[in-house]
């Protein structure tokens, strides 16, 4: 459910007013979903730039469109807005958008996948890089794959040990180690070169 009081809705239309684009809508957009830097970015959307599967909200004289990836951590939205004398605070609320951290009991394939994707994917995103999960053995090992800037990286030996194997470690006690399943020779963009 989308909640937008009478002060945002009014700013909403003031703005969209002000463009001078018949139909213009305004798109909201899940940024780092599911993760700590979860994040909600608005924009204006023409008609033209609507696609087939987004959710469209209609509201009082505009529409609200959330693509389709979004839809799932903005269900809960709401929108308000405290006009002052330098202009006013839109302020959105999306409890859905950082995504909820594994429930007690959660396998170590869930718990180890929030980890990576709150807590280590946010940081390597930095250097353009991106881990993912390949497995988890039944000695607890995990067993992971570098993309983006990781791939090929001279300092990924130190990430891998100093940091991402640390935080696992202290998150999901069950694991006894990780390791790194990437072919490093075949990175094409890496952040340090080896």
């Amino acid at each position: 459910m989308i909640d937008i009081d009478a002060a945002a809705t009014s700013y909403f239309q003031k703005l969209i007013a002000q463009q001078g684009i018949k139909d213009l809508s305004i798109r909201l957009r899940a940024l780092h979903a599911g993760t700590a830097k979860g994040d909600c970015r608005l924009e204006f959307c023409e008609p033209s730039e609507v696609e087939s599967d987004d959710w469209r909200i209609d509201c009082e004289g505009f529409s609200l469109i959330v693509d389709s990836a979004s839809e799932p951590f903005l269900r809960e939205l709401s929108i308000s807005y405290q006009p002052d004398r330098t202009g006013g605070q839109l302020t959105i609320r999306a409890p859905q958008l950082k995504g909820k951290p594994p429930e007690a009991g959660a396998g170590v394939i869930e718990r180890v996948q929030y980890v990576l994707a709150s807590e280590i994917n946010p940081g390597v995103a930095a250097h353009g890089g991106k881990v993912s999960l390949v497995e988890v053995t039944s000695e607890g090992v995990v067993v992971l794959q570098f993309g983006g800037g990781c791939h090929g990286c001279g300092q990924v030996d130190v990430t891998l040990k100093q940091g991402i194997e640390k935080t696992l470690m202290q998150r999901v006690p069950e694991i006894s180690a990780v390791r790194d399943a990437t072919d490093h020779s075949t990175g094409h963009a890496p952040y340090f070169k080896r």
